[in-house]
């Protein structure tokens, strides 16, 4: 030791000067500080679990190549949507410098209750990084479908009590807050109460009701998809968070509001596969923002210090008596991660998780059943020549769909699919009870034979499949029945499957096997047609009933605009196509 780093630490009252040695690792980097916003050579002493010492080092002293920052934080995601069990998911995420995750449990949830929000809360406690879950505030998340549980506002209130829960998850149902829905109005008051924040989730709502709607407490938004929208809210006073998943993208459209509001940004995955997860996390993101001419500090702070901020967090922030959370990446444009650390532990080094993988149980909940191409008959009205029907319009990189309309000529009194116009049939099969499966038709899925199914349907997830004949989409639902969940693909005579034996969502398998099918089954679908570029994530959010336009749940086609179930067949003399 200097004398020079002698005398700061005497001077700022180190522990380590007076206390037990224990374990000290000293780092010399360049440290990227954003607390003084400033890149300057120091030595950081790591003791035992926290930074014990930081020293400035003089101007052109020898430090080891790279750059040492705050870990990044994943200010939104469902760890369910990885198909990775707690422990998976962070031994994947640590890979990329992300040293924590503000999660919403939402998904099991909607599947196994209480019940499976505890399977989450133990199984992350095996895990190397911390996941911060929230209470989900919308189970089920709407009145229109079958859930497998119900969280009522008792049980989130007592929840919310428990230490180990961050935050109220999601207030999905903003028709609620603006219409003063009594359960609505007491789980968001049972967060104040605790001192939790309460997360939102308002695509599109905008003026007066947007207004109300932060004013009830809403403090965060992962929806907007304008940056018209974005701005809207921030002077509101909501937190935005840049959305980049593996189905909805929008940093394209909202990077600027970090220049304009570095205070209310944060990064979000939201839902993030497991082929995504294997290739970057937040570190993608803070890159691109970098990259779009965007000042660092400001997406260092949106990647870190916001989200530790707003969810109080014990995360550290590479402060002197924080806990030691930070990375080392190779610069500070492509933020390429040489290594992360958590609690003063290396977990992983260059792109590789020094975390073995661990065993999970596999609670679910998935009835006996089978499936036969009757079961997926719609028929046409009676001597009909032609009928028009309703169309879900599915848009790549997004969660919203458009209505279309389309005539389709009856086949002995039955609406087949019509691969020519891309008029697909579409299914949701309950598995939690016994029912007809619910139709309608798709477009944008391009498939031009076979079809494609998955448990994994937000939010009550059950098996919602997609195919251009019924023989086909039985097959592909019967695979998912016959496994008790997962992702299937049916080409030909050849079914392949992705069993998710946790709730029918997750994997108990290493990222490496579970990443290695869902690509092989990703690029089927492509090769049935599909130009999506994450078909089986855009299917699942054909069934999320809370996102405009047009969704089917198990209950039937649902205009998410208007709030109540529309038939697929529209009473209409004269057949036409428009939007």
């Amino acid at each position: 030791m200097t004398s020079t780093e002698l005398a700061w630490a005497i001077e700022n009252g180190v522990g380590w000067l007076t206390g037990t040695l224990g374990s000290v690792i000293e780092l010399r980097h360049q440290l990227v500080d954003v607390h003084t916003r400033r890149i300057y050579p120091a030595l950081v002493r790591v003791e035992g679990d926290r930074v014990a010492c930081i020293v400035e080092l003089p101007s052109g002293a020898p430090v080891d190549s790279g750059y040492l920052i705050c870990g990044f934080v994943d200010a939104h995601v469902h760890v369910e949507s990885s198909m990775l069990a707690p422990a998976e998911f962070a031994r994947v995420a640590v890979r990329h410098g992300t040293v924590a995750t503000v999660s919403d449990p939402h998904e099991i949830a909607n599947v196994l209750g209480e019940a499976g929000i505890e399977f989450m809360l133990s199984e992350a406690a095996q895990a190397c990084m911390p996941i911060a879950f929230g209470v989900p505030s919308c189970v089920p998340a709407t009145a229109f479908e079958t859930t497998g549980a119900s969280l009522d506002e008792g049980v989130v209130a007592r929840l919310l009590r428990d230490d180990r829960l961050s935050y109220l998850a999601e207030m999905m149902n903003w028709p609620g807050v603006l219409s003063g829905d009594r359960a609505v109005l007491a789980k968001i008051a049972a967060a104040q109460a605790v001192g939790k924040p309460v997360d939102g989730h308002a695509p599109g709502l905008r003026g007066a009701d947007a207004a109300r709607y932060a004013a009830a407490g809403i403090s965060t938004d992962h929806e907007c998809f304008t940056l018209d929208e974005a701005r809207e809210k921030a002077r509101l006073g909501m937190h935005i968070l840049i959305r980049e998943g593996s189905a909805a993208r929008n940093l394209e459209a909202l990077w600027p509001i970090i220049a304009e509001f570095p205070d209310l940004a944060m990064f979000s995955t939201d839902d993030a596969h497991p082929d995504a997860l294997v290739l970057g996390h937040i570190n993608r993101s803070v890159a691109r923002c970098v990259a779009h001419g965007l000042d660092l500090f400001d997406v260092l702070r949106a990647s870190s210090v916001n989200p530790v901020a707003h969810y109080r967090l014990r995360t550290g922030l590479l402060r002197v008596g924080d806990r030691a959370d930070f990375a080392i990446v190779e610069d500070l444009q492509s933020f390429a991660v040489r290594e992360t650390w958590i609690a003063g532990t290396v977990v992983a080094r260059e792109g590789k998780s020094l975390v073995a993988h661990r065993s999970t149980a596999t609670p679910n909940q998935f009835r006996e059943a089978t499936f036969d191409p009757s079961d997926f008959i719609l028929r046409a009205p009676s001597n009909a020549a032609a009928t028009e029907v309703r169309v879900i319009e599915a848009i790549d990189g997004e969660l919203v769909t458009r209505e279309l309309r389309q005539p389709l000529t009856p086949r002995e009194g039955v609406l087949e699919p019509d691969i020519e116009s891309d008029t697909l049939l579409i299914s949701v099969c309950n598995r939690f009870k016994p029912a007809p499966p619910a139709l309608a038709f798709v477009r944008g899925f391009q498939l031009k034979s076979g079809a494609i199914a998955t448990s994994v349907a937000h939010d009550s997830h059950q098996v919602i499949a997609v195919g251009t004949t019924r023989d086909c989409i039985a097959r592909a639902v019967r695979a998912v029945f016959a496994a008790r969940g997962g992702l299937a693909v049916v080409r030909g005579e050849e079914a392949k499957l992705l069993p998710l034996p946790i709730a029918g969502l997750m994997s108990d398998r290493p990222v490496e096997e579970v990443a290695e099918v869902y690509l092989a089954l990703s690029e089927m679908a492509r090769e049935l047609g599909s130009t999506l570029r994450a078909p089986f994530m855009t299917l699942s959010f054909m069934a999320l009933l809370v996102i405009p336009a047009l969704k089917l749940s198990d209950r039937g086609l649902f205009d998410a605009r208007q709030f109540r179930f529309v038939p697929p067949i529209v009473p209409s003399s004269k057949p036409r196509l428009e939007r």
